[in-house]
């Protein structure tokens, strides 16, 4: 990905405004690897979103059975996947590009995520350069953090 993409970028909607249509359209993520079910504001370098795992989703079954927590790294993932659509929506990523996780540090799970809720994340660019944006996410639940974390991902184009 050459500079000229990060320096002109081609929105694909105002700033400040949620996204309108689907997350597909934004994300190569399909069910039952897509999270972020709605991008609420899109900002040159911030971006809201919320998710939420319904009671029914496939990992809850395993995962602590009788007391259904949602993955402390799906939360991480949820969170990358939200700053991932973000930088399609504002057209720092072209449409047809990629974006991988590469990193994450200084991961904190501070309240676990049960069935039905509705997490509202956060997603800040903290580092932005041609091949890789550096992003910090917080995820909350009812006013509550649950987790936080920095995260970077390599940026791409589909071959």
């Amino acid at each position: 990905m050459s500079s000229k993409t990060i320096k002109e970028r081609v929105p694909l909607v105002p700033e400040n405004q949620p996204y309108p249509g689907p997350m597909e359209e934004l994300l190569p993520h399909r069910h039952p690897f897509l999270f972020v079910k709605k991008l609420l504001k899109v900002g040159k370098a911030e971006f809201i979103g919320e998710a939420i795992f319904p009671a029914d989703t496939a990992f809850f079954a395993g995962h602590f059975p009788n007391h259904p927590v949602v993955p402390g790294v799906i939360l991480v993932e949820m969170m990358a996947q939200c700053g991932g659509a973000g930088l399609i929506a504002n057209g720092t990523v072209p449409i047809d590009g990629l974006f991988f996780l590469v990193n994450v540090d200084n991961a904190k799970f501070r309240r676990q995520v049960g069935p039905d809720e509705l997490v509202h994340i956060e997603v800040k660019n903290t580092q932005e350069g041609t091949r890789m944006v550096k992003q910090h996410g917080i995820a909350t639940v009812n006013g509550e953090v649950a987790v936080e974390a920095d995260f970077a991902c390599i940026l791409s184009t589909r071959k």
